[in-house]
């Protein structure tokens, strides 16, 4: 007699995550009305990661990379093991609610939709009282999340959160038909590009619109911050899906203006690098290629040029770094 598969294999990239693992696993088991297994991929942890995952046993198993490979490379490992009837992302320092996999598992089962999305709770480690992402009523008037409006969510500097910012559940057999996996090359955005490629592969995603993803924001982590090399891998991996995938006209609407908000982050980046050293040339340059760069620096750029230009001596920003609001993984650094 053939053993019968969990509902949900859980998908846990780890990376010196020993602090927090233990209440993401816990948070996994503690589901109600379905059956879970919990995969913790560790990516070549120097905390006691590993032994806090070990230490579960039973339906939590441990995948100790051999070498360190990002946040894909682990998700990869995971997803070649499961056993789940769906698949479920958990980052290794965020929690979910119990109800939450019941709740998108029966949604996406009654619509017969591939992918099931959820409301999100943002938890800061200020101390500020939890916020929810997105107003439930707005999430309920629009059931259905469409390829065009996640490509389009998904630009950089238009909002604080996206629809990129999401964890959502995957129907395996759907990943496993189209051999879909993590781009290994990425180690932020994986998860936009992921999602995209399921969506432009057929599947349709449903969205839950009450809160059950508890998502923790933590300093340091990959997500909140981004540089020129980030902004160009996003670029590079863009390219591939295009070439991997034919869209459709709303699609490729989305796909022309997220690009054109990536090319935008990339020439405010080098102004802002420009200015932090000093190199009128340099920052000239950037804002010659899309002066529209000039605008996301407010008011303080006018004061910054005049003093680079008298005797580049002016105060240079604080930082080269710049929020991501592209859908970009909280997956820890590889």
């Amino acid at each position: 007699m053939s053993e019968k598969l969990p509902d949900i294999s859980f998908i846990i990239a780890a990376y010196n995550a020993a602090e927090t693992l233990d209440k993401a696993i816990g948070s996994a088991l503690a589901q109600v009305g379905v059956s879970v297994d919990v995969i913790v991929a560790d990516d070549c942890s120097t905390d006691a990661t590993r032994a806090v995952a070990a230490a579960y046993g039973g339906n939590v198993r441990l995948i100790a990379l051999e070498r360190n490979g990002g946040p894909s490379a682990a998700r990869n490992a995971a997803i070649d093991v499961a056993r789940g009837r769906w698949l479920a992302t958990l980052d290794a320092d965020d929690t979910i609610e119990p109800d939450r996999l019941l709740r998108m598992i029966t949604r996406a089962e009654a619509a017969g939709a591939r992918i099931a999305v959820d409301n999100m709770r943002v938890i800061r480690c200020d101390g500020t009282l939890p916020e929810t992402m997105f107003a439930p009523a707005a999430l309920a008037a629009t059931p259905m999340l469409t390829l065009p409006a996640f490509i389009r969510s998904n630009a950089l500097f238009r909002s604080e959160h996206n629809f990129g910012y999401l964890k959502p559940v995957f129907e395996r057999a759907f990943i496993e038909r189209h051999r879909l996996r993590f781009d290994e090359s990425l180690r932020i955005g994986e998860d936009y590009l992921f999602l995209a490629s399921a969506m432009a592969l057929g599947a349709t995603c449903v969205i839950e619109p009450e809160p059950g993803y508890n998502y923790h924001i933590r300093e340091g982590s990959i997500s909140r911050v981004l540089d020129i090399r980030h902004i160009e891998a996003m670029m590079e991996g863009d390219r591939r899906f295009l070439s991997r995938h034919s869209l459709d006209a709303a699609a490729t609407a989305a796909q022309t203006f997220r690009a054109r908000s990536l090319r935008q982050a990339h020439a405010f980046l080098e102004l802002v690098d420009g200015i932090k050293q000093r190199s009128l040339s340099r920052a000239l340059r950037a804002a010659w290629r899309d002066p529209l760069a000039i605008a996301h620096l407010r008011m303080p750029i006018a004061i910054r040029l005049n003093r680079m230009t008298a005797a580049l001596r002016g105060a240079a920003v604080r930082n080269s770094e710049v929020t991501v609001t592209g859908g970009a993984s909280r997956s820890r650094k590889g």
